[in-house]
Formats: C-alpha cells, structure tokens, sequence
C-alpha cells in the first residue's frame, strides 16, 4: 500500500523534488498509521455521525468522557482502526450492549468485532476513556488544550490542526471521512460556560458543580475543527443579511472587551461576508450560524465557532505582513480564519498534503477581501508585497500518507501562485466563477489537490498542470532566462518541470505583449524588457 502512495507522488512530481522532499522526510510507522487514508481497517467504514461527551477536570487538567461512532460499513470486515493519543487511558468500547477487545499500536487502536459487519450495515460503538490530553506549548502551532486563567476564572481552550483530534477524543482522525453531523456536549465548572461548533441545543445543570453543554453541528466537520472554548464569556449577537437570508452572528468575548467586540467585530464582521460571499457564494454554514470566540490563542479556522485572539487589532496583531499598508485596514484574524470556512471547512483535503488547497486559496482571499474594498490595484500590491515572507525552502506538497504537511510556503507562495494563474486567465469573471463553482461543485466534500487542478483545467480549457507542478511540487519558481542581443532579447524558461511553457506578459519598449517562452531559446526585437509584476518568477539575465 505504501508503495503505492510512493508512485502516486512519483508520477505527480519530478524526480528531482521528489528526491529532495524523500531525503528530508523521516516517516515512522506511526505516521504511517496516522497518515494512511487508503487503509483497509480505515476505509472499511463510513462514520455518519458522533456523540462526543467529555467532562473537563480543570484542577487536573484531566478528561472524562465517551465518543460515540455511528458508522456504514464500506464492504465486509471484522477489525477497524480510530484514533487516540496513546497517553489517554480506554476503559471499555461497547457494542449492542458488550465489551469489544481491541489492541493499540501507537495512536492507532484496533477494535475486533466478534461477528463480521456486513457491507452497507449500520452499526454504533462507545468508546469511553480518560486521562491528560496534551498540553499546548505554543497555541495554535503547537497544538492541544489550553489551561490557563482569566482573572480568577478557568478558561480552557483547544487546537488541534496537525496534531490531530486524536490528542483529546477518540476519533477516525483523518480527513478523507467526515461526519454528517454531530453532536458536542462539554461539561465544565458551573462558573464558566462552553463554546463549540453549532449552535447550542441545551445546557444541563448537575449537583457535583458541573454544567454540560450541548452544542449541534448540522453540517459535515473535519475531526480537528471540533473546539472546546470555556471561560466567563460574556455573549452578544447580530444578524447579518446575506445571500440566503439572515444568518445569526454570536460572538463570546471576555467581559472587560464587550464595548471594544461591539465595535470591533461589528464592522469587520459583515465586510468580510460581504466580500466573499461576492467571490466565493454564499457562507457555507447558514445552519450552524457564524460565530467569533475569544481565545488565549491567536486564532484557528474552528468551523462555525472561529477561535479569536487578535486583540481588537487591525493586520496581525497590529502588522501587515505585506509591508504595504494595505494589511492595517482590517482585523487579519477575522478575514483569513473566517475565509476557511469556504477553502479547508466547505471543501477539505483528504490528505494533508494537499494542505495548500486550504492555505493557498484562503491566504489569497486576503487579497481579494482587499480588492473588493479598495481595487484590484489594492489587492495586487498586497499579495505581491507577501512575497518577502516565502522561504522556496522545499516543496508545498507534502509526503502523501504519512500526515505529513509541505511548507509553510503553501500561505503566501500558494497565493501568489493563484495570482499568477489568475494573471494568465486574464478574465475576472472566469476567475471569479471558478471560485464560485469550485465551492458549490465541492460543497461540504473532501478533496484531492488534483481535484482542484482538474476542475480549473475544465473549467479554463487549459492545461495548467506544469505550472502547479513547478509551484507546488518543486521549491524553487520559475526563472526566466534572458540574454540582450543586437537588436533584441532571447528567453527561455529554466525549470525543474521538463517542457514549462508557462505563457508570460511583458512590456517591450512600453508595449504590452504576451510571450509564449518555453525552455528553448526565443527572440523577441525591442530596447526594453519587463515583466509584469503580477507574475510571481525570477529573471536571470545571462
């Protein structure tokens, strides 16, 4: 089967790449088993829905709690595979009422069922567990729970993207499998409130001092969307009018920063759906509402229930990662993290190697949040002035299989590869009913990236796979040789990609004209040579 992910990539990438990102890549079985989306023991069910139920000792930092799987078998089987941190304790897994065995190799569990699941069959186990859940060193890159305080108050908060669901509820922790729906119920000292995903259904009150909230995602959720936010938020809302109708705002901040969220979220809020449900439809999740949490953290893509830590601050936490002022006109948080609901939330990898189709996309609807408020000239300097932040230090895309992400040049790398393709496509409509279609033809499913590639190559009839294979699949960008002749320039690509043909604007004696270089010379007459910035390459004159 590995052998198999092995080729995969092979034919997708260049030998060159491939080689490098093998060499820098050390893999363990563990990552194997994490990993593996086409596992037999994993792709054997289909998981409908869960019930997860977990109690949050907050004196420990200890969790208590169940996972309920509903699932439809995929075809015949007697064994499959979820989930869970090897640190977490199971106490039991039980099925129409018995004790199933199973082992545990890693963080991979194996449950064995005493009679064979039939194809199609319906079926639902409990896993209960407990014990310490990871503790983040550094929310959100370095992920877990977070223990902290706020004044003389719990406040208790996740982020697991990477890491993995896994680290705090047993689950099939992959992305290739979503649930339809689910249902969060967290209990917590009656002093503090929770905040998931969804919309809250009910909160029950017990006589040991614990409160459980229950909250209900209608949609299908990705494993480390699923959030657990706790503390004495204070809680608003407003409605904003969208393209299907009213769609609730709620947001939960601390009570000291109710006056300043007012106003605060309250402008940035509606212009960010505004603008991209202009260029992507409409907001993915009218049924689950939006929601803003404050957060000790930055801030996550927590679908529904965005985690919020930017601290009323306009650009990142006060900068623009631009370096042209663009970035200080609105809140960085709120317009990238909300932009996941569309790319990573709406439509999400199976693998997370093809992480770009999240980062890349939703990195670029900054750009295009800019654009719609400001201009395309706007936006163009933006996502051109992101440029100093890219490192080409390997890839973007990572090592199928293995849960295994590219480099983080998949955030503004990836984005200024789409201004580039958008540069070439040189048709704003077409662009923007490419972004349309891509989230209605794609709608709350899973994805490969060359999924997105083949879609854009239709819907463009353009084959414009040798470009994301330079951009993606290879570190370094296209260069573009250029020699001064007598009376002229010769050009020619020099990529890792054999036969690039990536087509280019230029202006020759302050004369715009598209060149078609290829990777043998060309000549083309003029006194002045220059490229349009739009395009993200390097020129190396020889």
């Amino acid at each position: 089967m590995f052998k198999d992910i092995i080729l995969f990539v092979l034919i997708f990438i260049s030998g060159t790449a491939y080689g490098q990102l093998l060499n820098d890549t050390k893999t363990t079985l563990a990552d194997s088993l994490r990993g593996d989306i086409n596992s037999p023991y994993r792709t054997c069910y289909d998981v409908n829905f869960y019930h997860l139920k977990v109690k949050i000792d907050t004196d420990n930092q200890n969790l208590t709690g169940s996972n309920i799987f509903q699932f439809t078998a995929t075809k015949n089987f007697k064994t499959l595979q979820f989930d869970l941190l090897d640190s977490l304790h199971i106490n039991k897994i039980i099925h129409e009422g018995k004790n199933l065995t199973f082992s545990r190799t890693h963080h991979a569990v194996f449950l064995n069922f005493s009679d064979s699941i039939r194809k199609n069959s319906k079926h639902t186990f409990e896993v209960y567990y407990q014990g310490k859940p990871k503790i983040a060193k550094n929310a959100p890159w370095d992920g877990g729970f977070t223990f902290t305080k706020h004044q003389d108050k719990d406040w208790i908060t996740t982020s697991c993207q990477g890491l993995g669901a896994s680290s705090w509820w047993p689950n099939k922790d992959q992305q290739a499998d979503e649930v339809d729906s689910m249902l969060i119920s967290i209990s917590v000292p009656k002093d503090i409130m929770n905040v998931s995903n969804g919309r809250l259904r009910s909160v029950e009150n017990h006589p040991d001092g614990y409160n459980t909230y229950h909250w209900f995602v209608n949609s299908p959720i990705n494993n480390y969307n699923v959030a657990v936010n706790a503390t004495n938020y204070t809680h608003f809302t407003d409605v904003y009018k969208g393209l299907k109708g009213n769609l609730s705002l709620d947001y939960y901040v601390l009570p000291e920063h109710l006056e300043i969220a007012k106003t605060h979220f309250g402008n940035d809020v509606k212009r960010m759906l505004q603008a991209f449900e202009y260029w992507f439809g409409p907001y993915p999740f009218y049924k689950d509402g939006f929601k803003l949490i404050e957060t000790p953290y930055l801030g996550m893509e927590h679908q529904s229930a965005i985690a919020y830590g930017n601290q009323f601050k306009k650009g990142y936490l006060g900068r623009d990662l631009s370096g042209t002022g663009w970035g200080l006109k609105w809140d960085f948080i709120i317009v990238h993290e909300a932009g996941h609901e569309w790319f990573g939330n709406n439509i999400t990898t199976k693998d997370i190697a093809d992480m770009w189709v999240h980062e890349s996309f939703t990195n670029y609807s900054e750009s295009l949040f800019i654009e719609y408020y400001y201009g395309k000239k706007a936006g163009a300097e933006y996502v051109i002035g992101l440029r100093n932040n890219v490192q080409n230090d390997k890839p973007i895309i990572g090592l199928y299989g293995v849960n295994q992400e590219g480099s983080a040049d998949m955030y503004y790398k990836g984005a200024n590869m789409l201004h580039t393709l958008r540069t070439i496509i040189n048709n704003d409509t077409l662009w923007r009913n490419l972004l349309t279609g891509l989230q209605k033809d794609f709608a709350l499913k899973t994805v490969t990236g060359n999924d997105i590639i083949q879609y854009i190559n239709q819907k463009t009839n353009t084959d414009f796979s040798k470009v994301f294979q330079q951009y993606l699949a290879n570190k370094n960008i296209p260069v573009l040789e250029l020699k001064k002749e007598k009376k002229g320039f010769s050009y020619r690509w020099n990529c890792d990609v054999a036969n690039f043909d990536m087509p280019l604007q230029v202006s020759i004696n302050k004369k715009s004209l598209l060149l078609k270089p290829t990777t043998n010379w060309q000549y083309v007459q003029g006194t002045t040579f220059m490229v349009d910035a739009n395009y993200y390459i390097n020129t190396k004159k020889i």
